[in-house]
């Protein structure tokens, strides 16, 4: 016997106000460039530019952003106690881009050192951004109590989210190329994306400020009363855990796509085409998703778009007997897959929230958030360290020279199976768990 999920009947409000629906999706500017780049670049910047062994290389990406996984709860805890939570989008934020700009610093020699240094840099730059996603995940369902509203808003955040990956994704290993490469391109390439932020963050403080927030009048007494709480509720804890197994496979993808550009389709600055490829058309889609969700509701949705993700993945395994052209068309459909999954699962966790606050009538958004971006963060995080491990087993070899090095059959046959089985398997399977989340459609 499954328990039901958060009902949609829920009060209606008024439809929220475009420029607020453009403020608060800005926000993702932020969100989108860190959740990106990192997995994109980091682990083949330690590999193939700082001759870090690529095991080694999975651990230091893997455990600064573990780290937020205990930094995410306390942050909720923090802005729920507060009176906004937009001061923290503007401090965290900025303090956000300037660490994002200092990882890919290096200042550096030997691979040692600069290993210890990325680790160290992104390490405070995942605290700093703990504490502008978390409150920035809590926001929506203080915005609006309207289900249907919820979605819109969601849709207007995806949409950026998407443009985000597709502008920070596609262009920092563009910048990398364009400047030189190596350590000097990486160098211009944090601060691109640094400024990204930068201006995320100024559009989602400035967006906001007009907002109506409506919050619950009493806060639970204690973090772990909070925790108690949202760990009992079965909807919320079902749908946390399939997002945390689908991030750990969309992560892997992510961390993968240089290797593949390079060790698989053999292209120069593929890496920009597979994330235009994959992030383009998921900007088309997010009309059609919309509907798809009205009509068949959230959770079929959410599972459509998952099945699709997986058999677009599963499909790239002939990548090295396709044309480029068909390869890039696949990745096309991978990506209307994740567009489908960001915006129903992001558009169920304040159904999940709003649900717990009408039940309890307590102020505890940032908790459920915490949570949620904890188990993102971590899910995410493993995502390199499993393709670091495929690395690692299937032979690859390091480079300290800003090129990679030239690798045999074994090892470009980790990168494929990194790349196409992995995510496949993680975006399936993860859906099992959700038969603890139900919707009841009320007439």
């Amino acid at each position: 016997m499954t328990t039901p999920g958060p009902s949609p009947v829920l009060p209606r409000t008024g439809v929220l106000p475009r420029g607020v629906l453009a403020g608060y999706a800005l926000g993702s500017l932020v969100t989108g460039a860190f959740g990106t780049v990192p997995g994109l670049l980091l682990l083949p910047y330690l590999t193939d530019t700082l001759g870090v062994a690529a095991g080694v290389a999975g651990l230091l990406v893997l455990l600064p952003k573990a780290w937020d996984v205990l930094v995410n709860p306390v942050a909720g805890r923090i802005s729920d106690r507060s009176g906004s939570r937009r001061p923290f989008l503007l401090v965290a934020g900025l303090l956000l881009a300037a660490l994002f700009t200092a990882i890919f610093a290096a200042p550096f020699g030997g691979s040692t050192a600069s290993g210890a240094y990325v680790a160290a840099a992104f390490l405070a730059a995942a605290t700093a951004y703990a504490f502008f996603q978390v409150p920035y995940v809590a926001m929506p369902a203080e915005l609006t109590d309207g289900y249907e509203e919820r979605t819109r808003l969601m849709t207007w955040r995806v949409a950026v989210l998407a443009l985000a990956i597709l502008i920070s994704g596609a262009l920092a290993p563009l910048v990398v190329d364009l400047t030189g490469g190596g350590r000097e391109g990486h160098r211009w390439s944090g601060a691109f994306v640094g400024a990204i932020i930068v201006v995320g963050t100024l559009a989602v403080f400035f967006g906001t400020r007009k907002a109506p927030f409506r919050t619950a009048a009493e806060s639970e007494p204690s973090l772990r009363a909070q925790l108690r709480v949202a760990s009992g509720n079965r909807p919320f804890r079902a749908l946390l855990i399939c997002f945390v197994v689908q991030a750990a496979g969309i992560g892997t993808m992510l961390a993968g796509v240089q290797y593949f550009a390079d060790h698989v389709l053999f292209q120069s600055s593929g890496a920009t085409f597979l994330f235009a490829a994959f992030v383009g058309p998921a900007l088309l889609v997010m009309p059609l998703w919309t509907a798809v969700g009205h009509r068949w509701g959230k959770l079929r949705s959410l599972i459509a778009s998952s099945l699709l993700f997986a058999a677009g993945a599963l499909l790239l395994l002939a990548a090295p007997a396709l044309p480029p052209v068909v390869v890039y068309l696949i990745v096309a459909v991978i990506g209307a897959g994740y567009a489908g999954q960001q915006v129903f699962a992001m558009s169920m966790l304040p159904d999940c929230i709003a649900y717990d606050t009408e039940r309890t009538g307590r102020r505890q958004a940032g908790v459920f958030t915490g949570l949620w971006t904890a188990g993102e963060t971590l899910g995410l995080a493993l995502g390199p360290g499993i393709f670091a491990a495929m690395l690692q087993i299937f032979g690859y070899v390091s480079s300290a020279t800003g090129e990679a090095a030239s690798q045999n059959d074994t090892a470009r046959l980790g990168v494929l199976l990194g790349f196409t089985v992995v995510p496949a398997v993680l975006v399936g399977a993860a859906l099992v768990l959700l038969r603890g989340y139900q919707e009841r459609i009320k007439a």
